[in-house]
């Protein structure tokens, strides 16, 4: 790539979050093509203010952001929650929903209230998941990728695994939360686990452009 700089580390894409467990779920599913990620941690990089209007506008800035200060390519992803009868509230706001980046229980509780007395038939809700991968900070055909989890608000939390308003998202179809499904089946279903699967096979055949 003629606008970054040399690559002495083979095939190098930074990863734009400071999430561990999301590095190592990315890790794995880039390695069968010969890439190595890389948190941009080791860069000592910090995120950036996230002020876009979408899901996939965040997972751009950030994208780009770290790419600008590695000289590397560099993967970025931004993902939440909409509830209908929230008119897709939280939305982009989903990790800071009650005010505090990354407080899950404080988020929880308070979409809990918002939804208090609200029947099931209208608890109805989606994970969004925007993935993208840029060769430089200025690439101009960014590979983006958006999926969605369909699913609804359960009024109490179930489950132990995952994060966020996991043990409230009913899945749909399945009558358990995403909180209390095996990772291997919350992977396959999942917002994040369909689009890696999409951004993979775009990258396959153009592996050489990193």
């Amino acid at each position: 790539m003629s606008d970054t700089a040399p690559n002495n580390h083979g095939r190098l894409v930074v990863l734009a979050s400071a999430n561990a467990g999301k590095a190592r779920e990315f890790a794995q599913l880039l390695s069968p093509l010969g890439i190595t990620l890389k948190m941009q941690s080791e860069f000592r990089i910090d995120s950036p203010e996230e002020t876009g209007q979408s899901f996939l506008e965040n997972a751009l800035q950030k994208a780009r952001y770290v790419s600008a200060r590695t000289k590397l390519p560099a993967l970025a992803d931004d993902s939440g929650l909409c509830v209908d009868f929230l008119q897709g509230a939280p939305g982009i706001l989903s990790a800071r929903f009650s005010g505090t980046h990354g407080d899950d229980a404080a988020n929880n509780e308070k979409l809990l209230d918002l939804l208090y007395g609200v029947p099931a038939k209208e608890r109805t809700a989606h994970y969004v998941c925007s993935l993208a991968l840029v060769r430089s900070a200025e690439d101009a055909v960014p590979l983006t990728v958006t999926e969605i989890w369909q699913g609804r608000i359960g009024t109490e939390m179930r489950g132990h695994n995952g994060f966020g308003y996991d043990p409230l998202f009913v899945v749909e179809g399945r009558g358990l939360t995403a909180a209390e499904l095996p990772p291997q089946l919350k992977n396959l279903l999942s917002h994040r686990g369909k689009a890696l699967r999409r951004l993979l096979a775009l990258l396959k055949g153009r592996e050489a452009l990193f």
